[in-house]
C-alpha cells in the first residue's frame, strides 16, 4: 500500500516537474468542472464547494486533531492504560509533519494554480495541495487515534466519515478552482503514507 502511494506520488511529481502529458488530465477535469458549473448555475453548490475547501485549513483541521487526541488520551486514562498520554505526542508529530512535508515541495515545484496567474514572491506554489494534505493528515490521524479507543462498529463509521470528509475537501478545492486535480491526488498519496506510518507507530505502542 505505501509503496503504491509513493509510486503514484513520484509519477505525478515527475510530470509536474517536466510539464508532462499527464497534466492534460488536469485541464480536462477543469474543463468538465466548468461545463458542470455552467449547467448547474447554482450559487448554493458553489458556496458548498468553498465551505468544503475551507475545512482543509489549519483551522479547523489541527484543533480537531488535538481534540481527538485529547479525547483518546482521556479514554485511555479512564481505562487504566499505562501510556495513556501517547496520543498527544502522536498528534503533535502529525501536525508538525504537514508543513515540513508540504511547504518545501510547494516552493520547489512552484506550480501555478488553475487560474493561470503567475506566482508572486510571497507565494509557494500550488503543488501539492496544502489544504488536502492538512485535512487528510489531521482528520485522518485524529480518526486513527480516536478509533483505537472505540468499538469496532463506531470505528468503521468514524473511518468512513473521515474518508468522505477528506474526499469532500478535495472535491471542493477542484470545484472552486483552488487546485488542480493532480495537486489534490498527490496530497492524498502523501497523506496516505504519513497515516500508514503513524498507524504502525501507534500499533507498536
Amino acid at each position: 500500500m505505501p509503496l503504491t502511494l509513493l509510486l503514484v506520488l513520484a509519477v505525478i511529481s515527475w510530470q509536474v516537474a517536466v510539464d508532462g502529458p499527464l497534466l492534460g488530465l488536469d485541464t480536462g477535469v477543469r474543463q468538465a468542472v466548468h461545463e458542470l458549473h455552467h449547467r448547474l448555475n447554482s450559487p448554493a453548490v458553489d458556496r458548498l464547494g468553498v465551505l468544503l475547501a475551507d475545512l482543509g485549513g489549519s483551522v479547523p483541521a489541527v484543533p480537531v486533531l488535538i481534540g481527538a487526541a485529547g479525547l483518546a488520551a482521556w479514554r485511555k486514562w479512564r481505562s487504566g492504560v499505562r501510556h495513556w498520554w501517547a496520543p498527544l505526542p502522536t498528534a503533535a508529530l502529525a501536525a508538525v509533519l504537514i508543513p515540513l512535508l508540504v511547504v518545501p515541495a510547494k516552493a520547489w515545484f512552484a506550480r501555478p494554480g488553475p487560474l493561470g496567474l503567475a506566482l508572486t514572491p510571497d507565494q509557494w506554489g500550488w503543488y501539492p495541495s496544502g489544504h488536502t494534505a492538512t485535512s487528510a493528515i489531521a482528520y485522518g490521524a485524529g480518526a486513527l487515534l480516536l478509533g483505537r479507543t472505540s468499538g469496532a462498529t463506531a470505528r468503521r463509521w468514524l473511518y468512513a466519515g473521515t474518508a468522505l470528509l477528506c474526499l469532500g475537501v478535495g472535491a471542493g478545492l477542484v470545484w472552486s478552482d483552488f487546485h488542480w486535480l493532480l495537486d489534490v491526488t498527490a496530497s492524498w498519496c502523501l497523506a496516505g503514507v504519513v497515516l500508514w506510518s503513524l498507524d504502525r507507530r501507534v500499533s507498536r505502542r
